[in-house]
């Protein structure tokens, strides 16, 4: 009988992981055997129910250029075999205006067009391009977490969160055609109105007109984002995947 071998885990480096969609993506994958590296601007929090949290939690701050290619250099150096098997980019940010509102065009300030595009848009081709060797070396998937606001204006996210979720599906596209040769499979993943903290008052409304008549849950959105970083999607290269019940019809 041959010997028995302990194979490593596959590892996920999960950024935005400390609540709504990202909680639940770590949970999805905890439970499948890997090993999840999470990046948010908090430190990890205590009560957060899967093991080696602590240990596996990079506090970094995306808006910030210097601060994200340190933490590029952290992770480098977090994976044992130089290897990354799938990247999530689900940090995000949606300014609102005064008592919550929306901000459109007009009055967004540049300053938050620019913070905005930086953690929404700029921090997740760093991250890929930055960790391009080890995602190659385990012909590792990327998904980007993109909006059903990147494709129609949406009463609530704002103009500078849509425009940054439209930039990036269409980055999703260039980082296909890019990385695929290298063997690493770039999508996305479009969520409608998901049930977390974020949701806005009046929801209610536009649930009416979704098909399946009720807002998605994070699990079922964490349920895709594990496909498309398992063989099952491994012809899947350069989609965008709306996950909304069917609003974008």
């Amino acid at each position: 009988m041959a010997p028995a071998t302990s194979q490593a885990p596959r590892i996920m480096l999960l950024t935005g992981a400390s609540r709504g969609i990202g909680h639940a993506t770590v949970k999805r994958f905890s439970s499948a055997g890997w090993r999840v590296i999470t990046c948010s601007r908090q430190a990890f929090p205590e009560q957060c129910p899967w093991g080696a949290g602590p240990e596996d939690h990079i506090q970094v701050d995306l808006s910030d250029p210097a601060d994200t290619e340190a933490a590029i250099r952290e992770i480098r150096q977090r994976l044992p075999e130089g290897e990354l098997h799938a990247l999530v980019n689900n940090a995000g940010i949606s300014p609102k205006g005064e008592g919550g509102s929306r901000l459109g065009a007009l009055d967004t300030e540049r300053e938050t067009w620019m913070h905005v595009f930086q953690v929404n848009f700029f921090a997740p081709i760093m991250l890929a391009r930055g960790l391009i060797a080890e995602l190659e070396a385990a012909r590792g998937s990327v998904v980007n977490v993109t909006s059903i606001a990147g494709a129609r204006v949406h009463p609530f996210a704002g103009a500078a969160y849509a425009t940054s979720k439209a930039a990036l599906a269409g980055l999703t596209r260039e980082m296909a055609r890019d990385f695929g040769p290298r063997g690493v499979r770039v999508n996305a993943i479009a969520p409608g109105e998901i049930d977390t903290a974020i949701l806005s008052p009046g929801t209610e409304k536009i649930v009416a007109e979704i098909p399946l008549r009720r807002l998605g849950t994070p699990d079922e959105v964490a349920k895709i984002i594990y496909v498309l970083c398992t063989e099952t999607s491994s012809y899947l290269n350069g989609a965008e995947i709306h996950i909304d019940g069917g609003q974008n019809v």
